[in-house]
């Protein structure tokens, strides 16, 4: 199958629309340069090596320096300004993610594109939502490699076709998340201070006490609760309260 560019609308693999809400995305469409200036970070030599190798076969490419590590790699990209930055996930001294997010920070046009050993789907949404504008696995540098760099270097966003899947989860999960983080802001603080508390495994009578309330109107508080976030046990309002980051795991 051949490889795409995920972007605003484009479609999934099946057909669905894929809006696109990675920092990348929001990057607008350039039009390359004649020759791709790319900088190569990689601590392997060998893999550096075959990599230049690769892609000076092209015309319209040119590795311009290389780096062993992410903190070389950040600083090299901040004095050359390449068009794209390919960054191993795993190098020493600073990897490819925490790279990413520094040149993000400092609002860096260059674009990374993630090369790496790792194909779980974590790590491509995590590098994504990072400022990543592009992820491959190595084993398919060989064939992908110059069209992903010619693809970021215009301003989509790269993946594999088999990762499609995996964005569509993600996105799904962003969705209902913010669903339900817009239903917990509709609660008054008093019905927010009840729903944690219930978390906690406070009793009515407990939670009556630390608010100063009657059992009695806890009891109504969280009948409200109920009907407005769609709880009915106990279980349920601890794990909203986890997702919604107002408990932490123990």
């Amino acid at each position: 199958m051949k490889p795409t560019a995920i972007l605003d609308g484009a479609p999934l693999a099946g057909g669905a629309p894929l809006p696109s809400p990675w920092p990348a995305s929001r990057m607008p469409k350039v039009q390359p340069p004649d020759v791709i200036r790319v900088i190569l970070a990689d601590d392997h030599l060998v893999v550096r090596a075959g990599l230049k190798a690769l892609l000076g076969a092209t015309k319209d490419i040119e590795v311009v320096a290389e780096a062993t590590n992410g903190r070389d790699a950040v600083a090299l990209i901040e004095r050359l300004r390449p068009e794209v930055a390919v960054l191993d996930l795993d190098m020493p001294q600073m990897d490819g993610m925490t790279a990413t997010k520094l040149l993000v920070a400092a609002q860096s046009t260059t674009r990374v594109l993630i090369l790496t050993m790792h194909t779980e789907d974590e790590y491509l949404v995590n590098l994504l939502e990072a400022g990543a504008a592009g992820y491959l696995v190595k084993n398919a540098a060989d064939r992908e490699l110059a069209d992903a760099i010619r693809a970021v270097a215009s301003g989509d966003v790269y993946v594999q076709p088999s990762a499609s899947r995996a964005l569509a989860r993600a996105m799904s999960r962003r969705s209902e998340h913010a669903e339900e983080r817009d239903r917990y802001q509709q609660l008054s603080e008093r019905e927010r201070d009840v729903l944690v508390l219930v978390a906690g495994g406070y009793s009515a009578s407990e939670i009556g006490e630390k608010l100063f309330i009657s059992p009695k109107t806890v009891e109504t508080y969280k009948q409200r609760i109920s009907e407005k976030m769609g709880l009915s046990h106990r279980a349920d309002y601890v794990q909203l309260c986890l997702r919604l980051g107002l408990l932490q795991a123990k």
